[in-house]
């Protein structure tokens, strides 16, 4: 399988096996998994395989390159976790590790070493995660007791193949989880290199929410005719999720956040925003808001994003995992692959700047089939992003109000398109946001301020989407 000459991946190859056969195979009883790996299965409490697992496990089994594409929330990790197992138990190597999962966070690697060693109990089989933030000796005293399992993020397993820590020698199977996130982050080098010093008769696992030609370039490269199975099936927001939006002026929104917080009184809440910064201060003043003359938890609320201290990024997932955290204030750095399955709602703080952001964020709740709520606040000037994500997810969002936190519209109304899906109107939409009206850039080209703004002389209008 190899990209067209535009160097884009088929729409749709003639290989490619949609969701809808992932159910031929209704429990894992008959995938033909080992006795040790069932135990451990039943132990964990799996009883039906999702469409992901039921498509993935067996053909993985049979040793063949891979390529998932499957959104969030659809139990990817036991998809790939299985078969590994499966492939170390009936080996007689030794020595080096013989798989190598690699993994865009430091969260995510911590979450696969954890399913690894839930879905390995009584397999005499060892993981061990590495990824950076941690000092390296203790996982290079990990690494001399030749574990199965090695689960990293690319520059930390650099890291130990440039000090001879880690053989590939051993390698027989390889799987990139979330890829296009960590091609996304500029994980691509790391990884062809990565990649090219691992044998030539491995297998290759590839697992991503979305295949822009960048994936495909990579599959295309370090994989052996790889069949493709899309569990996507064209539905990019989790029908489970239910989806709003708040139309608020910026300087409100923590006003706003905090009436809905008290209105749904949610079970376990993440709430997004876009900078580190911010992410820090909406911490602090929630801390100081939800403690003031009540008797909550110390640690009800927390905070994580990139420049932490890894210790503090464990203890904030690890307690909101045991749900002593209710509500978590983070960057996107949380937004890819990280299951914590109470979380009940999520709040788009900021709304996010690229539509697959959007996609993910919301993933975080509606796990594995369960229910779940998304909040998105939009400022007046930011109408044209969420008719983008509109565009995205091909679902109209649902606006949503509090008394008294109603947008002022005081600016001029040139209201944006609005459509549904499907409807003709939607191409009209497309070419107004990509065209631009007159004398306005199109969506991604950065919009000029005129020469009286940059004096301080008025204000251009502004367009904006009015509450519907």
């Amino acid at each position: 399988m190899a990209v067209n000459d535009s160097g884009v991946w088929p729409a749709e190859p003639a290989d490619t096996v949609r969701s809808d056969l992932g159910n031929a195979v209704g429990s894992f009883q008959t995938m033909g998994l080992s006795p040790a790996t069932m135990a451990a299965v039943e132990r964990a409490g799996y009883t039906t395989p999702t469409p992901v697992q039921a498509g993935l496990i067996p053909r993985a089994l049979t040793g063949m390159d891979l390529l998932g594409q499957a959104r969030t929330g659809t139990g990817k990790t036991a998809s790939f976790v299985l078969p590994i197992l499966e492939r170390i138990l009936k080996s007689e190597r030794h020595g080096g590790p013989r798989a190598l999962v690699l993994v865009p966070t430091r969260e995510l690697a911590v979450q696969v070493r954890d399913e690894f060693e839930k879905l390995a109990h009584g397999s005499g089989i060892h993981c061990v995660a590495v990824y950076g933030g941690k000092p390296i000796k203790g996982q290079i005293d990990k690494l001399a007791k030749h574990p199965g399992v090695v689960v990293g993020t690319p520059g930390r397993v650099l890291d130990h193949m440039s000090r001879g820590t880690i053989s590939m020698s051993s390698l027989e199977i390889v799987t990139l989880d979330e890829a296009d996130r960590m091609l996304d982050i500029g994980f691509r080098p790391d990884i062809e290199k990565i990649l090219r010093r691992c044998p030539e008769s491995r297998q290759t696992l590839l697992l991503s929410a979305t295949v822009p030609p960048t994936v495909a370039k990579l599959a295309t490269r370090y994989m052996r005719n790889p069949e493709i199975l899309d569990f996507s099936v064209n539905e990019l927001a989790v029908e489970t999720i239910e989806q709003f939006y708040f139309t608020v002026e910026p300087v409100r929104k923590f006003d706003l956040l905090e009436k809905l917080l008290e209105r749904e009184n949610p079970r376990q809440v993440i709430v997004f925003c876009r900078t580190k910064r911010g992410t820090d201060k909406i911490f602090e003043r929630l801390s100081r808001h939800r403690n003031r003359g009540r008797d909550s938890h110390p640690d009800e609320v927390s905070c994580i994003h990139g420049d932490l201290a890894q210790g503090a990024r464990d203890r904030a997932m690890k307690q909101f995992r045991e749900g002593i955290v209710r509500v978590l204030v983070a960057t996107d750095v949380v937004g890819r692959g990280i299951d914590v399955t109470g979380v009940s709602h999520i709040i788009n703080y900021d709304i996010p700047e690229f539509c697959d952001d959007y996609v993910h964020r919301v993933g975080r709740t509606g796990r594995m089939g369960r229910e779940g709520i998304a909040y998105t606040f939009v400022s007046p000037e930011e109408g044209p992003q969420l008719t983008r994500i509109e565009m995205r997810i091909e679902r109209l969002l649902k606006r949503d109000e509090i008394p008294g936190f109603e947008a002022f519209e005081r600016r001029p109304k040139t209201e944006l398109p609005r459509v549904g899906v499907g409807e003709s109107g939607l191409a009209a939409a497309v070419a107004s946001l990509s065209n631009g009206a007159a004398g306005e850039p199109g969506v991604g080209e950065p919009k000029k301020p005129s020469a009286g703004a940059l004096l301080g002389k008025g204000r251009a209008p502004k367009r904006f989407r009015r509450a519907l």
